[in-house]
């Protein structure tokens, strides 16, 4: 049954089908490597992570596409490890919170040997980076957002923003639900006492 099952399978997506195969269908055909269904899991979720990269504060808009394209290819490489725990949408963006959590300490790494370099006059790294980000903590609530730990921006972008559900979102990150409700409300928090000071 499941042999004649995957030969269906095989001959639909040969047949250019892979439109109407479920998310988890094609997440399954990724795992064999089939690059049409990881190409049709880019057309149907590609927006979802570029929105979601673009709700990170630290995130310019030239990283955005590079993490966008990352994303995929951590999505083919994990594709055989997805167990359908959590919904496609919500494993590729918790896929995504890594590779952005990734990239951040690389930026970081990036940053600190330029500084290591930098022929600073008055022996001290410039603080430039702090001060825009308290300037902008008080100026907007998007600011607030970047004034918060990744953590805490990653799960206020995907519970209240993406509108992920609670549990399935602490799955797709590795992480207890009550840490993820933790990092929601120190984040939802630190929003609130932005709008307060910006009226």
């Amino acid at each position: 049954m499941n042999e004649t099952k995957g030969q269906l399978l095989a001959l639909r997506r040969i047949a250019g089908e892979t439109a109407e195969l479920s998310d988890e269908a094609l997440v399954a055909a990724c795992a064999t490597g089939d690059t049409a269904a990881l190409g049709a899991l880019f057309d149907r979720f590609h927006v979802a992570v570029y929105r979601f990269a673009s709700r990170l504060p630290t995130i310019d808009e030239a990283a955005r596409d590079d993490l966008v394209q990352a994303t995929f290819l951590e999505v083919r490489k994990f594709a055989r490890a997805f167990r359908g725990a959590s919904a496609v949408r919500t494993w590729i963006l918790g896929i995504a919170a890594n590779v952005a959590r990734s990239q951040l300490r690389s930026e970081v790494r990036r940053r600190t040997r330029q500084h290591h370099f930098l022929d600073v006059t008055d022996g001290t790294p410039p603080a430039i980076d702090e001060r825009i980000d308290r300037q902008r903590l008080m100026a907007k609530i998007a600011d607030a957002l970047a004034g918060l730990s990744r953590d805490h921006q990653i799960a206020f972008v995907l519970c209240d923003l993406e509108q992920l559900p609670g549990a399935e979102t602490a799955k797709a990150l590795g992480i207890p639900e009550g840490t993820l409700w933790r990092r929601l409300h120190t984040a939802r928090r630190a929003i609130r006492v932005a709008i307060e000071e910006d009226r």
